[in-house]
């Protein structure tokens, strides 16, 4: 048994009890910025299947909020209806684990490619956009009295902060110059902030044959504009390769605001919308130039890294389109 495997024994029967037994642990490799493991573990109950989530070395976007902060968000959105997996306990100084909790496994599929492209998935994907709406709806409905401290991210702070972070870099891109301006000009008015997931997209929903079933990733949530949640999820990046559906690769635009509206009882201002999807993919953009210098650097050694910093040409085509009004 390994040093983590023993850890992870002591702080399943220090939460849960002496009864439960570590059977199984494998590393998942699920996101550069938080480290995943599969857990199978015997208790008096049986097998479950459970996930660990602790924080990598080196994250590549600075607003993420703390593995103990990200816990108890999900439990709170649990609490009020959304399909978020169950938390069973938080890590402490004791545990000897670094930051991070355990939460329940679902079934199902987190692939993108494989969820718009196996035929298994077809029901799903005709499910998908309103699952999607009525879900964002459901996050967004949250009391924000009853979350943890969360940091308030309107348009004006992030835009300043991705202008930061990206002059903090060596890369000079005029596209992310012209989209800078583009976003300064059309910053919207601010709204009455609500708890806003801040990567709610294909890659973080756990979906099975009928549609969409958790939530995960919560490590981006913030309060903000709840349109926010809605451009991010209609950026490219989340199409992998199925342009032609603005929403993940499944959906159109015009379907997810009218089921976000009924769901919601807000109503969608394309243009608003517009301006996070700008903003969302000019984001992503910085995302990738912080994943490859952390490789670069010699920070973090890894393969992933360095290939999703060779993406920042897809993105500048994406903000051109999307500036023109190509972008289907």
């Amino acid at each position: 048994m390994s040093e983590l495997e023993s850890r992870l024994l002591a702080a399943l029967q220090r939460h849960c009890g002496e009864g439960f037994q570590l059977s199984a642990c494998r590393r998942l490799s699920a996101g550069a910025s938080a480290e995943t493991y599969a857990l199978d573990v015997d208790g008096p109950e049986g097998l479950q299947a459970l996930i660990l989530r602790r924080s990598a070395t080196g994250q590549g976007f600075g607003v993420s909020v703390d593995k103990r902060t990200e816990a108890e968000v999900q439990q709170a959105a649990s609490r009020h209806g959304v399909p978020a997996p169950a938390v069973a306990f938080i890590l402490d100084k004791e545990d000897e684990l670094g930051e991070g909790y355990v939460m329940r496994r679902g079934e199902g599929e987190t692939l993108p490619k494989r969820i718009l492209e196996k035929p298994g998935f077809a029901v799903a994907r005709e499910n998908l956009t309103l699952h999607c709406a009525q879900t964002l709806a459901a996050i967004h409905a949250v009391p924000t009295d009853k979350l943890p401290k969360l940091a308030k991210l309107t348009a004006a702070p992030q835009l300043q902060q991705i202008e930061a972070m990206y002059r903090n870099t060596p890369l000079l891109s005029p596209v992310f110059e012209l989209a800078l301006r583009w976003l300064g000009k059309r910053l919207p008015e601010e709204v009455m902030p609500c708890l806003v997931h801040g990567d709610f997209r294909n890659g973080n929903l756990l979906v099975d044959t009928r549609g969409l079933q958790l939530v995960l990733d919560w490590e981006l949530t913030h309060l903000g504009d709840p349109m926010e949640d809605l451009g991010w999820l209609c950026v490219n990046a989340w199409r992998f390769g199925h342009r032609d559906q603005a929403v993940g690769g499944f959906g159109q635009r015009e379907d997810l605001y009218s089921a976000y509206e009924a769901a919601s009882g807000i109503n969608v201002d394309p243009g608003k919308a517009r301006f996070w999807e700008v903003f969302g993919t000019l984001k992503w953009g910085v995302i990738c130039v912080l994943q490859a210098m952390f490789h670069i650097s010699g920070a973090v050694r890894s393969v992933e890294r360095a290939a999703i910093g060779r993406r920042v040409s897809e993105v500048e085509l994406d903000l051109l389109d999307l500036i023109e009004g190509r972008m289907p």
